[in-house]
């Protein structure tokens, strides 16, 4: 489990608020209505959701039990279907000025305290990295479709993709469901680089990619591709086609596991 400072949480939140403000500020209302790489959302609604849930928690004190008022994300939501471009932009910056304002008042005990979460009672400091993972993946989840290039390094990306190794241990048991026995290394080629190892004894379990000498599966992938496989965004075929997403070692496992790696929408 990652854990991360105060300072770094607020500024990597801020770096996501500066992202889809300047993606607000940036879409035609065209461009609005494309329909994102969630389903059943378009871009406006994709961008709704994310900043719905910065509204729904502004304000909110932090408690194990006691769940923010989502509610009035169905107001947001419903709302603004019916803004203009200007009119969303403007809420928009209001909901993550009163998010501002709640940051600068944390301190550094209230980022280590239990907090309700959307996966479980984790510290508060953990639901702000699961908020900067939702922000980024919902500002691909537009920008995608919409061919429009994005920046998929920095803090915001290295806490996204924290999120995709924690639960690594999940992905290859259980979602690709490697058999007992085997192993499985990822080597992300960046932006963000790095290299996370799953091994199959009894439960699949995260190790140190150092001390696997001859993985059975070795999966290569680019970390924006593997992270949207991952959130199940993206039809991995396309990517297997354009070489995204590749593979070496035992090859029926690693075409499996290439399309299999989706454990959360």
């Amino acid at each position: 489990m990652h854990s991360y400072s105060r300072q770094s949480l607020i500024d990597t939140t801020e770096a996501c608020f500066t992202e889809i403000s300047n993606l607000c500020a940036d879409l035609s209302d065209e461009e609005w209505t494309v329909q994102s790489l969630c389903p059943d959302w378009t871009a406006r609604q994709a961008i709704g959701h994310a900043v719905g849930v910065e509204d729904v928690i502004s304000g909110w004190e932090i408690s194990t039990d006691n769940m923010p008022p989502f509610e009035k994300m169905v107001a947001l939501t419903g709302a603004s279907a019916g803004m203009s471009s200007t009119e969303f932009g403007a809420r928009v910056g209001e909901i993550f000025n009163a998010r501002r304002s709640d940051l600068a008042a944390l301190s550094d005990d209230d980022i280590g305290r239990q907090s309700w979460t959307p996966v479980g009672v984790q510290s508060y400091g953990g639901f702000l990295a699961i908020r900067i993972f939702d922000m980024w993946v919902h500002v691909r989840d537009c920008t995608i479709p919409l061919g429009r290039a994005t920046d998929d390094s920095g803090p915001a990306a290295e806490i996204t993709m924290n999120q995709v190794e924690g639960s690594m241990g999940y992905i290859i048991g259980k979602k690709v469901g490697l058999p007992d026995g085997m192993s499985l290394r990822a080597d992300i080629t960046g932006p963000v680089e790095r290299q996370m190892a799953v091994v199959v004894d009894g439960r699949a379990k995260a190790v140190d990619p150092g001390s696997l000498d001859s993985p059975d599966v070795v999966l290569t992938a680019d970390s924006t591709t593997f992270i949207m496989l991952a959130c199940g965004r993206i039809d991995p075929q396309s990517k297997i086609d354009d070489g995204s997403i590749s593979w070496s070692g035992d090859a029926h496992w690693g075409e499996h596991a290439a399309r299999s790696l989706r454990f959360t929408m």
